[in-house]
């Protein structure tokens, strides 16, 4: 997706997710589950792989833009209006496999072995994270989703700077370049992107604990595929940077 879009994660903010639970009444038969979001993510990611392959096998600038522009507006329309996330979340997955794809070719291409290295990398700081929240070896409280979001929103206006001032031929310093200054940066990047996934997985029960409605469990799963989105790219362009150097 765009440069914006890959470094913010806006969907699991806590007042935006409160927000969400206090005005969907609880008037639906049924009501969210970690299971179910799980199960959610996993169809989510399934459905990813089917268009990140016909991606990967066809890469194309129009893939690239489709697949950026129709996942933003999926997201959007999932976060104003979450009782559509069944719609919104799959569309989202599909459109998102498209620029995955693409964008993975184009890096297969310039640096052997990277998008292998890159999976291997986004799948394992998966399951460490998951790791570290089931033994809770870092809390997810308040303060400290408080400055995880702070850390994304910063990244992200960096991006946006970065991506405004690309439109007039000006390249911001250190983001896209290799060197330890350009490394350092990726570094700390993953490591907020990483943060990010112990927010996602308290989101799933906090979710059930709250007694939200089954939509919530692909809203929820979006969100999580949103995070691993970010973290694949963000692995790509660290991989970029040291084969370079």
């Amino acid at each position: 997706m765009s440069k914006l879009f890959e470094s913010n994660n806006p969907m699991l903010s806590e007042s935006a997710v409160d927000k969400r639970l206090q005005n969907s009444a609880i008037t639906y038969g049924d009501v969210m589950t970690v299971d179910g979001a799980m199960n959610k993510s996993l169809i989510l990611f399934s459905l990813l792989m089917v268009t990140a392959f016909i991606g990967y096998t066809n890469p194309s600038s129009l893939n690239i833009i489709v697949g950026a522009v129709g996942g933003l507006i999926a997201v959007l329309v999932a976060s104003f209006k979450p009782n559509w996330s069944p719609i919104a979340s799959p569309v989202y997955a599909l459109l998102e496999g498209l620029f995955v794809g693409s964008i993975s070719a184009m890096y297969a291409t310039a640096y052997d072995g990277i998008v292998g290295q890159a999976v291997m990398l986004t799948m394992g700081t998966l399951v460490i994270m998951l790791a570290i929240y089931k033994a809770n070896l870092i809390p997810v409280t308040q303060k400290f989703k408080t400055g995880v979001f702070m850390a994304t929103g910063a990244i992200a206006l960096v991006y946006l700077a970065s991506w405004i001032m690309g439109m007039f031929g000006i390249n911001m310093p250190y983001i896209h370049e290799g060197g330890m200054i350009g490394i350092g940066i990726s570094v700390v990047i993953i490591g907020v992107a990483a943060l990010n996934l112990l927010i996602d997985f308290d989101s799933f029960e906090k979710g059930e604990e709250a007694g939200a409605p089954k939509y919530m469990e692909w809203f929820f799963a979006m969100g999580l595929l949103v995070t691993l989105v970010w973290l694949y790219i963000e692995f790509l362009r660290l991989l970029s940077k040291l084969q370079r150097d």
